[in-house]
């Protein structure tokens, strides 16, 4: 008995033994023959929350990632890209739009996020329902209200594609597209989406000056801001109740979607203040078509509640000579190379 026992542990110890090492030298995904891309890292960011390291950028999985985006055929309705909803001149959020359009007129429940600086992220959507990009990319795709197609749908068109079959083939060394391969595409694009060239990031740099105005406001913004916007990305990427009345026709409560928490009512992932100048409309809902609205919601019409953000009892007492100085520093925040850069834009 004593000899079976130990031939037992002996033959455990030697499974254990060969777990740990094919764990130890599991390699990174394959590269060869792809050209490695690199994240930019702004000097004044911290290291980025996502490392891509089961997703290595390159350039071709991020071409890859740039077509599947604005390609409608993804969509159930043939005519709404991940684009339609994220627009480049709205900083890769909805224009001028208040809640986002899906397939076959459908409204979204919620204004769809702008899309930069994902990678210094942890959780994604108003009520951080998904933790990676992958996960984030998923969602709209199959989404009823969103793109509203199946991943066996999208396949099948892509798979009678050659271009499509051959760039798959060549980013992700294997014969077929699975859904994975398509969410981490899009990732990679998306990932790569970079905003810190605004007049502020120049200003930091000693390249640029703010008018007064601009000044002045930019202590407002450090004196009633900076709490849930801190710099250099201009969110703490908490989830706040900010006061914001419930609209009676969408019910919408936020995190509490997620979590079953009643602590979690009404509070809404802190969006970027980075080109908050142009990503019109505002809030969860796209309630506010402007800027002086959202502040004003601060100064006067933040609503009490259980779980409202303690900082905001009683609201943010401005003048109207501050909230003009607040927004002309808002405005500066607006990274105008960002939104051109044809990296992003539509394939030609």
């Amino acid at each position: 008995m004593r000899k079976f026992l130990l031939t037992i542990s002996i033959l455990l110890l030697f499974t254990l033994s060969l777990s740990w090492v094919a764990g130890s030298c599991k390699k990174e995904p394959s590269t060869r023959g792809l050209e490695k891309i690199n994240l930019e890292q702004p000097a004044t960011f911290p290291q980025p929350a996502y490392s891509f390291a089961d997703n290595p950028l390159t350039r071709e999985g991020f071409e890859l990632g740039r077509k599947l985006f604005y390609d409608p055929q993804l969509s159930a309705d043939g005519l709404t890209p991940c684009s339609s909803c994220h627009q480049q001149i709205a900083a890769f959020g909805t224009f001028e739009h208040d809640r986002s359009h899906g397939v076959f007129g459908s409204h979204t429940l919620r204004n769809a996020p702008p899309l930069f600086n994902l990678a210094w992220s942890t959780s994604f959507h108003w009520d951080g329902e998904f933790s990676s990009l992958e996960e984030e990319a998923a969602h709209p795709l199959t989404g009823n209200n969103e793109m509203g197609e199946t991943y066996q749908r999208i396949i099948s068109r892509l798979e009678a594609d050659p271009v499509y079959r051959d760039a798959f083939k060549k980013v992700f060394r294997y014969p077929f597209i699975r859904p994975a391969f398509i969410n981490k595409a899009l990732a990679q694009f998306t990932g790569y989406f970079v905003s810190a060239n605004a007049k502020y990031d120049r200003y930091k740099k000693g390249v640029a000056a703010y008018t007064p105005e601009e000044e002045n406001g930019y202590q407002l913004y450090k004196t009633n801001c900076a709490g849930c916007h801190p710099e250099p990305l201009f969110t703490d990427n908490s989830f706040r109740n900010n006061g914001l009345p419930v609209d009676p026709l969408l019910n919408d409560f936020g995190k509490m979607r997620v979590t079953g928490k009643s602590a979690d009512s009404l509070r809404f992932k802190v969006p970027s203040l980075r080109n908050s100048y142009i990503t019109s409309n505002y809030m969860h809902d796209g309630r506010f078509n402007t800027l002086q609205q959202c502040i004003n919601h601060y100064r006067n019409g933040v609503q009490q509640s259980s779980t409202l953000d303690p900082v905001l009892t009683g609201g943010i007492p401005l003048t109207n000579t501050q909230t003009s100085e607040l927004i002309a520093f808002l405005k500066t925040l607006t990274d105008s190379a960002f939104i051109r850069d044809t990296r992003f834009s539509k394939p030609q």
